[in-house]
């Protein structure tokens, strides 16, 4: 039985690799016949994520699940990627492993495109309100360069979205970044994230949360 995304074959770039060929064109094929194909199938693995993040990719308002509606292709490619090869851990993710949802590249081709096309159905939770002055000046002053004037990422690079997402979810995963809980992001972010202030991290993730998140083209049904 599987334990672990890491158990799985064929780790890192080498599966990253296989994702991008698998996914083909990407969003500038969504009329496509295949695509179509592909895209029900991501549907149909979306059910149990759902579970956690909500039938329309919502997440959880208090942060323990993210909003996934709307990001990046690239960047759900990469981070179920890491999920899966034990680069990044969470234990409500181990059940995907076991379900083996992440053992083909083009299943997890088919969930990244689906679920990038999702339309948020509703505004993320948002912060106190206190601190978004500050957490905008911190933003653009560290931020901004990579994921854009307001947060909408870059799909080409692979820098996530972070507008619309929930402000406890942003505001602990700052956290878990300096703490050591998340090496990778540690390692890009780490030492920008340790230098600001708890009222900058929480007026960071309060500016972000109330930012509109920009939508793809919805499933084809």
């Amino acid at each position: 039985m599987i334990r672990r995304m890491s158990d799985l074959p064929v780790r890192g770039s080498r599966f990253l690799a296989l994702v991008l060929l698998a996914v083909g064109a990407g969003p500038a094929m969504a009329d496509d016949p295949a695509t179509a194909v592909a895209l029900q199938r991501g549907e149909s693995l979306y059910a149990t994520c759902s579970a956690c993040h909500g039938a329309s990719g919502m997440g959880q308002p208090e942060g323990p699940a993210p909003v996934l509606a709307a990001q990046h292709e690239t960047v759900l490619l990469r981070q179920l990627t890491d999920y899966r090869d034990g680069a990044r851990w969470d234990p409500r993710m181990e059940h995907v492993a076991r379900l083996r949802i992440v053992e083909r590249p083009e299943y997890l081709a088919a969930l990244s495109s689906f679920i990038s096309r999702l339309d948020p159905s509703r505004p993320a939770a948002m912060g106190p309100g206190e601190g978004v002055a500050v957490g905008a000046r911190a933003f653009v002053m560290g931020c901004a360069a990579c994921h854009g004037a307001t947060g909408q990422g870059d799909a080409a690079r692979g820098v996530p979205r972070l507008a619309g997402q929930h402000h406890g979810y942003l505001r602990r995963q700052v956290q878990d970044a300096v703490e050591g809980r998340r090496p990778g992001l540690q390692a890009s972010h780490g030492r920008r994230f340790a230098a600001l202030s708890a009222a900058e991290i929480d007026g960071l993730a309060d500016y972000l949360s109330r930012n509109v998140r920009r939508t793809l083209p919805a499933p084809p049904r």
